[in-house]
């Protein structure tokens, strides 16, 4: 197959996770010899000083950042992810871990908000799972904390968590530091479902999102610690 190589560094690529070798031996109807000789070229071509890296292991491909620039990429990325934790995502996922299995209408009790977008943007990032669905009405599905959620804040185990109470008004004390930033700076970014609950008699305004600073303030340890960024996803 002409281009092989070019195919299977853009199947890696667009992948984002580990590639079977035998799967795109199957599909793309080619055979091991080839494809193994394209592996070759690709781990050549990634390799040494170049930003990526081709791993491969257990018969499988996936493409991973030089591990001599993590401390770079690490600075960069960080602050990023450190952005996907609003307000009503950190005191979910709290939430969630304290009180497992809970489903979404228990959690918005709690919150008095809505918290659609918390529990999608947690799903997205593998953070919680659905285990079940509670035995009432309407069959409302359970969520609980995944092992993702125990890798992403270097827990063993969810008996490792901090005194909920404490870890509440870190939160609140984080939000607080947040908004006076934001208001010092002018930025002025509000979440979709908080404005939804809160702002539903003003139609005409638009709908907002909260913004999280990127210095300012101390993020408790539960929340800031992640594991080093090595994958590419």
């Amino acid at each position: 197959m002409e281009n092989l190589t070019n195919i299977i560094e853009a199947i890696v690529f667009a992948s984002g996770e580990a590639v079977p070798v035998k799967f795109i031996v199957e599909k793309l109807d080619c055979s091991l010899k080839s494809v193994n000789a394209s592996i070759s070229e690709l781990k050549e071509k990634y390799s040494d000083d170049s930003g990526i890296h081709l791993l491969t292991f257990n018969g499988k491909l996936q493409f991973a950042t030089n591990p001599k620039y993590k401390n770079a990429v690490s600075d960069v990325i960080t602050p990023i992810k450190e952005k996907e934790f609003t307000k009503t995502i950190l005191e979910c996922a709290a939430l969630i871990a304290y009180k497992q299995p809970i489903t979404k209408p228990e959690l918005e009790e709690i919150r008095q908000v809505s918290c659609d977008y918390a529990i999608h943007t947690l799903l997205e990032l593998e953070m919680i799972v659905p285990c079940g669905r509670k035995d009432a009405v309407g069959k409302p599905i359970l969520y609980a904390t995944t092992d993702n959620f125990l890798k992403r804040f270097k827990l063993n185990s969810i008996d490792e968590l901090p005194d909920y109470d404490e870890l509440m008004a870190q939160i609140a004390e984080l939000n607080n530091s947040l908004l006076s930033q934001d208001e010092e700076d002018g930025n002025y970014l509000y979440q979709k479902d908080e404005y939804t609950e809160q702002h539903n008699e003003e139609e005409s305004v638009k709908e907002k999102t909260e913004t999280v600073s990127e210095d300012g303030y101390e993020i408790p340890d539960f929340i800031s610690e992640e594991d080093d960024i090595i994958k590419i996803e």
